[in-house]
This record gives structure tokens, sequence and C-alpha cells, in this order.
């Protein structure tokens, strides 16, 4: 095993920025008020709060009311789709979303479906794309909430969340409209103005900041019922004790995340195209999930014909490369990514997927390296595979 250690899955987690760390650290220890309180010391921690708010607000292009802190993306999904559909439940009870969705979303549909609720799953193009004249003809007069992610965490396909949001409201005004934005922060536009959504998820983790919180916006106006009762935190959206010094980190994260957003996705996309073309050129059987175009600028993600994720990605980590196979939430599941089998991939190539995701420390020595192990790495498991094939047929 090599001591050398390339991180190549921003996707599934970031280390926290040193500059968000040091924005966190005073509220852990002597500004540790409760937010609620009325003392001094409470106070203090309740300007952190707003301020904390109203930073991430001006990135949103939002109001600071609108803004909602939570424990993270899976979360504020929850909140989300559960919230809308229970407010909502007595003047329809129909949602749409994607068949691509992050489980924090499908799986909340599906418990909704079980209370009652119908739900129509949108289908995708093979590359992933939902088609927003698609989601449009699906919305009914009992429609209450469409939810599309803005990007997704597997193959890195952008979804056209403005346009279905535009198509949406003409069929229906009244329809709440959601977008699953965790994957999206310091790489794509999240003004929820000319996204058009009334509701947007993000996770502090996936942009530099701290794990263990989130933030959902909810326009004002928009129905909605707490997921978590007991206290009339976050304007009674959001039950509990804020975490305060989570909070100041999420805002300082988003702030650099977008403040650096141009320079990060020009750095990543020059090192995700020479990845992508060496890895189709040098590896035989080989094919790229996810639109050739439209996806997050540090996203690439393969498919191997005879090989399966489990022995590559160890080979991988013994060689000091950090990838995964697609969704951190789903690792370890002997199924299929259902993202790939809605693209419509057969057996031989949701067997044997990589995803590597970059960030701003990867460099051109990191890719040259990865195209040096990969081909190698993938060459022994199928030679290794066809062996094992062979001995079990004598």
């Amino acid at each position: 095993m090599t001591s050398r250690r390339i991180y190549l899955d921003h996707a599934a987690t970031t280390p926290v920025d040193p500059r968000v760390l040091e924005a966190m650290l005073p509220y852990f220890t002597e500004k540790f008020g409760n937010p609620s309180g009325v003392h001094a010391l409470a106070q203090e921690a309740q300007r952190a709060l707003e301020d904390a708010r109203a930073r991430v607000a001006a990135v949103l292009g939002c109001r600071p009311s609108e803004v909602t802190f939570t424990s993270g993306g899976s979360e504020s999904d929850n909140a989300a789709i559960r919230g809308v559909a229970r407010a909502c439940r007595a003047c329809g009870n129909h949602i749409i979303t994607s068949a691509v969705e992050h489980h924090a979303v499908l799986h909340a549909c599906q418990e909704l479906e079980r209370e009652g609720f119908q739900v129509t799953y949108v289908p995708v193009d093979g590359y992933g794309r939902v088609d927003p004249d698609d989601v449009a003809r699906a919305v009914t007069d009992r429609t209450i909430l469409v939810s599309v992610m803005y990007a997704n965490n597997e193959v890195g396909t952008v979804e056209p969340v403005a346009e279905i949001a535009r198509l949406v409201k003409q069929v229906n005004p009244a329809v709440v409209v959601h977008t699953d934005a965790v994957q999206a922060a310091g790489l794509l536009d999240l003004d929820v103005g000319r996204l058009g959504v009334d509701l947007l998820s993000l996770s502090a983790h996936k942009f530099f900041g701290p794990k263990g919180v989130g933030l959902l916006y909810i326009r004002r106006g928009t129905p909605f019922s707490p997921l978590i009762v007991g206290g009339n935190q976050e304007r009674n959206r959001r039950a509990g004790t804020e975490n305060v010094p989570g909070i100041v980190g999420l805002a300082v994260a988003l702030e650099l995340a977008e403040s650096g957003r141009a320079a990060h996705v020009q750095h990543c996309r020059r090192l995700r195209d020479r990845l992508i073309a060496g890895v189709l050129q040098r590896v035989p059987g080989s094919r790229l999930n996810g639109h050739p175009t439209e996806r997050l600028a540090n996203n690439a993600h393969f498919s191997f014909e005879g090989v399966d994720s489990e022995s590559l990605l160890a080979g991988l980590d013994l060689a000091g490369i950090c990838a995964s196979s697609g969704s951190a939430c789903t690792t370890g599941s002997a199924e299929p990514s259902h993202v790939l089998v809605a693209m419509g991939a057969g057996p031989a190539w949701t067997r044997g997927t990589l995803r590597l995701t970059l960030g701003p420390g990867n460099s051109d020595a990191d890719i040259d390296y990865v195209l040096e192990i990969l081909p190698d790495l993938v060459g022994r498991l199928r030679t290794a595979g066809a062996l094992a094939a062979g001995s079990m047929l004598k």
C-alpha cells in the first residue's frame, strides 16, 4: 500500500476550509450561549445566528427570514417534501419527482405514497436528464409539489431546473417547486429568483463546511408543516437548539464557495476533461456516464465492462486513490445504482462503476497518477475475473 494519498471523492464530502474552522471555534468555547436565551451570552449567539442567516440569504438572493437551518441535506429534503405535502393535503395529493433523485427525496416520496399520496416519477434520458415538458405534462389540478434535483450526485448531470419551474408555474401557479441543490454549491448559480424555485436544499459539508448542518430555503408564503416540533426556533419551522458553530461555518463556507466559484469551476473542468479523455482513451470497454457537457465541472463518472466496483475501489485505495462508485449514502448496497438503471444502463454497465470528483487541491499530477494506475488495475481485475469464471466451469 502506497503512502501517497489523492482525494477524488469531493461529491461525498469535503474537508473543512481553515477559514471556516477559524470562524466556528469561538462558538464552541467563549461564545457558547443558547440563542434562545435573554442574557448577554445568549444574545451574542443570537446575533451570530442572524448574521449567518443574512449572509446565506445574500448568496441565495432571498430574504433572511426565508432561510431555515437544518442538520443537513437529508433533513432539508425530507422537510421540503413532507412539510409541503402535509401542509397542502386538503387541496391536493399529487407529487412529481424524477427517477434519479437522491434517496432522501425518493424515500420521503415513497413514505408519502404509503400515506395515500400519489407520486409520478418522471423518467430521464440516457444522459440522466429530465425533459421539462414531461414534468409539465404530468401536472394536474391535484399536483401540490414538484421536486427535481439541480445536479445529480452520482453521474453529475445538471438538470434544467429553471425551465422546469417556469413550465410548471405556467400550468399551475399554485404548485410548489423544490430542488435538491446539495451538489451545486460552488459549482452552479444558487440564486433562487433565477432558478424560480420555492424550496432549495443545501448541506455544508459538500462545500468545505462542517458536517451535520444544512439549510432549507422556503419562499415566503409557501405552505409548510414542520418536520420537527417542540420549540419555536427557526420561526417555528424547525424545533431544537440551533447548531450555532455549524451555522456560522456554513455561512462562511457558502460565501467562500460563491466568491470562488468561477475559478473553482475553471480549475475542476480542465482537470475533469483531461481525466475523462484519458480514461476513455486508455481503458478499453469504458464509458462516461451522465451528460457530456451539461454536467458538474468536477464530476467524472465511468462504467467499466468486466469488473466490479468493490474490487475496483479496493485496488484504487491500495494505490492511494480515494474514490467511490456513486452516492456515499448507498455505498455497500448490492443493488445496482437506481440512477444508472433509470438511464437505461444494463448489468454490464452498472456492475463496475467509478465516480471521481475533483476539488481545489487536485492537480495535473493527480490526473497523471490516476491515468497511470487505473488502466492496469482494470486489466488485472478483468484477467482475474476471467480466470475465476474459467475455474468455475471446470
